[in-house]
Protein backbone atom coordinates (compact mmCIF):
# COMPACT_ATOMS: atom_id res chain seq x y z
CA UNK A 1 0.00 0.00 0.00
CA UNK A 2 1.12 3.50 -0.82
CA UNK A 3 -0.25 6.51 1.05
CA UNK A 4 -0.81 9.67 -1.00
CA UNK A 5 -2.68 12.93 -0.48
CA UNK A 6 -5.17 13.49 -3.30
CA UNK A 7 -6.32 17.01 -4.22
CA UNK A 8 -9.57 17.64 -6.05
CA UNK A 9 -10.50 20.77 -7.99
CA UNK A 10 -13.72 22.22 -9.46
CA UNK A 11 -16.32 19.55 -10.38
CA UNK A 12 -14.20 16.80 -8.83
CA UNK A 13 -14.15 18.66 -5.50
CA UNK A 14 -17.91 19.08 -5.69
CA UNK A 15 -18.49 15.39 -6.42
CA UNK A 16 -16.09 14.21 -3.71
CA UNK A 17 -17.51 16.67 -1.19
CA UNK A 18 -13.99 17.60 -0.12
CA UNK A 19 -10.91 19.36 -1.45
CA UNK A 20 -8.48 16.60 -0.47
CA UNK A 21 -8.17 13.24 1.20
CA UNK A 22 -5.45 10.83 2.27
CA UNK A 23 -5.62 7.56 0.33
CA UNK A 24 -3.94 4.21 0.93
CA UNK A 25 -3.81 2.50 -2.46
CA UNK A 26 -2.22 -0.47 -4.14
CA UNK A 27 -2.91 1.05 -7.59
CA UNK A 28 0.03 0.43 -9.94
CA UNK A 29 -0.30 3.86 -11.59
CA UNK A 30 -2.10 7.20 -11.47
CA UNK A 31 -4.68 6.12 -14.05
CA UNK A 32 -5.82 3.21 -11.86
CA UNK A 33 -5.91 5.44 -8.80
CA UNK A 34 -8.20 7.89 -10.61
CA UNK A 35 -10.44 5.10 -11.92
CA UNK A 36 -10.84 3.76 -8.36
CA UNK A 37 -11.68 7.21 -7.02
CA UNK A 38 -14.01 7.87 -9.96
CA UNK A 39 -16.11 4.87 -8.95
CA UNK A 40 -16.00 5.81 -5.25
CA UNK A 41 -17.05 9.45 -5.75
CA UNK A 42 -19.04 9.21 -8.99
CA UNK A 43 -16.78 11.52 -11.01
CA UNK A 44 -18.30 12.23 -14.43
CA UNK A 45 -15.05 13.07 -16.23
CA UNK A 46 -13.05 10.31 -17.91
CA UNK A 47 -9.30 10.25 -17.47
CA UNK A 48 -8.84 11.58 -21.03
CA UNK A 49 -10.39 14.92 -19.99
CA UNK A 50 -8.06 15.49 -17.02
CA UNK A 51 -4.48 16.39 -16.25
CA UNK A 52 -2.67 14.87 -13.31
CA UNK A 53 0.12 16.42 -11.26
CA UNK A 54 2.37 14.92 -8.59
CA UNK A 55 4.07 17.14 -6.06
CA UNK A 56 3.29 20.25 -8.11
CA UNK A 57 4.54 19.01 -11.49
CA UNK A 58 2.47 17.54 -14.33
CA UNK A 59 2.83 13.77 -14.50
CA UNK A 60 1.92 10.94 -16.84
CA UNK A 61 -1.06 8.69 -16.22
CA UNK A 62 1.19 5.62 -16.32
CA UNK A 63 3.48 6.96 -13.57
CA UNK A 64 3.52 4.92 -10.37
CA UNK A 65 2.43 6.17 -6.97
CA UNK A 66 5.15 7.39 -4.61
CA UNK A 67 4.74 7.22 -0.85
CA UNK A 68 3.80 10.58 0.67
CA UNK A 69 3.23 12.33 -2.65
CA UNK A 70 0.54 14.92 -3.31
CA UNK A 71 -1.53 13.90 -6.35
CA UNK A 72 -3.79 16.49 -7.99
CA UNK A 73 -6.50 15.66 -10.52
CA UNK A 74 -7.16 18.76 -12.61
CA UNK A 75 -10.29 19.06 -14.76
CA UNK A 76 -10.44 21.33 -17.82
CA UNK A 77 -10.83 24.99 -17.02
CA UNK A 78 -13.48 26.99 -18.80
CA UNK A 79 -13.69 30.73 -18.96
CA UNK A 80 -14.00 33.60 -21.28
Amino acid sequence: MTRVEVLYFASLRDAAGQASEAIDSDAPDLRTLYQTLRVRHGFALPVERLRVAVDGAFAGWDDGLREGSEVAFIPPVSGG
